[in-house]
């Protein structure tokens, strides 16, 4: 049997809450961790405990959604990140992808839509809804983790995976994990247009 995918949730409302809890509970895939009110306690929540995939809100208080993205980029093995509002629009997507959260699901969807997020999730995947990469303003640079900024700076300097492996002390397939990551964060296909990004993030 495959282990469960651990979900930690954080949502403002209890309606939201309430409602994951029995979505999660019917599908076997999943198993749910904890259930937060609030950025600030989901914050704390992935420090005690062994989270996958994080569902979070983007409105809350205190600790919104950007501040979780935020404060979840200090950390080394975060739970990779899917925001759930009813907001509509592009505008906060592209921000969550800018500040290196993994997917984005609206309220308006079906359940089905966002159980299938989470699984995509927590395979390493991304999962946002078409948009122009060019909405994303912000450096896209900021969207990537300590780890794989170290990375994509040892690629910078012309070291194999084997050798950012032995670097870093992981394997080398945790390597290719993170450089899968960074490549869709930087939207780029291999690792010389990843490095082409590094010394020129706001070139075309």
């Amino acid at each position: 049997m495959l282990d469960k995918i651990r979900v930690g949730i954080a949502d403002k409302n209890p309606l939201v809450r309430a409602g994951l809890k029995q979505l999660l509970s019917e599908d076997e895939r999943f198993e749910l961790i904890v259930t937060c009110t609030d950025g600030e306690e989901f914050i704390v929540a992935t420090t005690r405990l062994p989270i996958d995939v994080g569902v979070i809100g983007w409105v809350m208080s205190p600790g919104n959604g950007e501040y979780v993205l935020k404060k979840l980029r200090e950390f080394q093995n975060a739970p990779r990140i899917a925001v759930y509002t009813g907001a509509e629009g592009i505008e906060i997507p592209a921000k969550v992808m800018a500040l290196g959260g993994a997917g984005f699901c609206t309220k308006s969807e079906a359940p089905h839509t966002l159980l299938e997020t989470i699984a995509t999730l927590a395979e390493g995947r991304m999962v946002f809804p078409f948009m122009d990469i060019n909405m994303i303003h912000d450096d896209p640079m900021s969207g990537l983790t300590r780890r794989e900024r170290t990375i994509l700076a040892e690629l910078a300097n012309g070291k194999t995976n084997a050798q950012i492996a032995r670097d870093q002390g992981v394997s080398v397939n945790t390597v290719k994990f993170h450089l899968k990551n960074l490549y869709d964060k930087l939207n780029v296909r291999n690792r010389v247009q990843a490095v082409s990004r590094y010394l020129n993030p706001h070139g075309s």
